[in-house]
């Protein structure tokens, strides 16, 4: 009888660990798919290529944004099983205007050429421009501690750069970003007559980074102005030397509340259609570029999940939305209308993936939730971790993205597809964020890493 009862203990845990084995086995299978339809036929670098070629410059309700909805509508609707909608939102609409002018006021009469941008939300100098004594901090709070009698009737010059010892480079950019964000509107408070900016990036080079800055309503508004690197450090070089004078002329304007509508596309569930699982970025971005990284490259690999589902077959559980959401660059109205909405029809997203770190090589995912399910979720994601180290990604805790965090109240786990960064600082913001800077097959490992974990969400839930 022992001996029976042992044999029928090593049988049951012999058909326990076989159909651990063959789970594990089919997922590889399918995971490899996955990755062998991007890298064969995917569509992100065509649709991308495409996006940025004839709908650059895609700030929020502008003409080239408005097409770009038209063009990824129109691309979901021809993924089969997928319907392409749009859903209506409204953001204001800021526009620069002719380009900027910018140079050092030479005490010998030569005046030397700045690379410069207006930043967004900036309001114009003067029509004839202005020219004033340039002051350079390193911070808001020196701009405090200087206080009006040094700061007003200046041009605040905000000159603290990213930190290049950091290894992490968005780390490196919230280092340094209050001062794009805030800076214009603190050199405002203390009587300063114009801010220039140092660019957002760890590369010196000429190209200018532009970005949202934010005013206080009550405040008096300055023009906010980014400058490029090398000018900064030949700025800073020569206040070393003595008094300087920079002569500014921008024309930016905000137009007012336009129509920006949010791209929706999805797959409904076969067994669980009430529970959503969403892959996006925003289809927005700033005017000086084709956009390519930031972030039709986010777009174009949230729609490619849908396409590779539809091409492999494969039948969800849950409903799968790619949203392309609109106005992240300047206030966020994508993402706060589409939460809204959300809430209203009682939705629940299980869980919802951005990608809006460029299209470079995926290297893992962040993870974060309500705290109250966050440790549960967390958990049991992790255990599909070896099937996807193969391909060179982790696993870590950390923040997801802007257009999603509003739905973090439905209680669903929130991921941020992270691609190495290192270059990502090279054209964020600025005119050469284009499509020749985008490496294809980065790009499609990026989308087969976001369909990868999709799938595995979808197959074995996370509750």
């Amino acid at each position: 009888m022992l001996k029976i009862l042992k044999f029928l203990v090593v049988t049951l845990l012999l058909i326990s660990y076989n159909e651990g084995v063959f789970g594990q086995d089919e997922d590889a299978l399918f995971i490899k798919k996955i990755h062998d339809e991007a890298l064969s036929n995917g569509m992100t670098y065509p649709w991308l290529k495409e996006l940025c070629t004839n709908y650059g410059g895609r700030i929020a309700g502008s003409k080239s944004y408005l097409g770009a909805t038209t063009f990824a509508k129109d691309a979901l609707n021809k993924i089969d099983k997928v319907e392409g909608l749009l859903q209506d939102c409204e953001a204001s609409y800021w526009q620069r205007g002719a380009k900027e002018k910018a140079w050092i006021v030479d005490s010998k009469g030569k005046n030397i050429p700045l690379k410069v941008l207006s930043l967004g939300n900036s309001i114009a100098t003067p029509a004839n421009g202005l020219t004033a004594e340039v002051i350079e901090v390193r911070s808001l709070n020196e701009v405090e501690a200087l206080g009006k009698e040094k700061i007003k009737g200046k041009i605040v010059f905000y000159n603290r750069a990213m930190d290049p010892t950091q290894l992490r480079t968005f780390s490196a950019y919230g280092g340094a970003v209050d001062q794009r964000v805030f800076g214009p509107a603190k050199a405002a408070e203390y009587g300063a007559v114009a801010a220039l900016v140092r660019s957002m990036t760890t590369s010196s080079d000429d190209f200018p980074h532009t970005g949202v800055t934010t005013y206080r309503d009550s405040t008096y508004r300055v023009p906010g102005i980014a400058i490029s690197t090398n000018d900064a450090n030949l700025l800073s070089k020569k206040l070393k030397s003595g008094t300087v004078k920079v002569y500014l002329k921008t024309e930016c304007r905000t137009i007012g509340i336009r129509p920006a509508p949010t791209v929706i596309g999805e797959i409904k569930g076969s067994e669980f259609p009430d529970e959503i699982l969403l892959i996006g970025g925003h289809l927005d971005s700033w005017d000086v570029g084709q956009g390519a990284h930031d972030d039709g490259s986010g777009c174009v690999q949230a729609m490619e999940v849908l396409r590779l589902f539809s091409s492999l077959g494969y039948k969800p559980k849950r409903t799968i939305r790619a949203v392309l959401f609109s106005n992240e660059e300047n206030g966020l109205a994508g993402g706060r209308t589409y939460a809204k909405i959300s809430d209203e029809k009682k939705e629940f997203h299980l869980a919802a993936l951005e990608s809006d770190s460029g299209g470079f090589s995926p290297r893992g995912f962040s993870f974060d939730a309500d705290t109250s399910v966050f440790k549960t979720y967390y958990k049991n994601v992790s255990q599909w971790l070896p099937l996807l180290e193969s391909y060179g990604l982790i696993f870590e805790k950390g923040g997801s993205g802007a257009d999603i965090n509003p739905l973090k109240s439905q209680k669903g786990l929130l991921i941020g597809l992270r691609p190495d960064s290192q270059r990502y600082f090279d054209f964020h913001h600025t005119a050469n964020d284009r499509i020749e800077n985008v490496n294809q097959r980065e790009l499609e490992l990026g989308a087969a890493s976001m369909a990868s974990l999709i799938y595995l969400i979808d197959k074995y839930g996370i509750q």
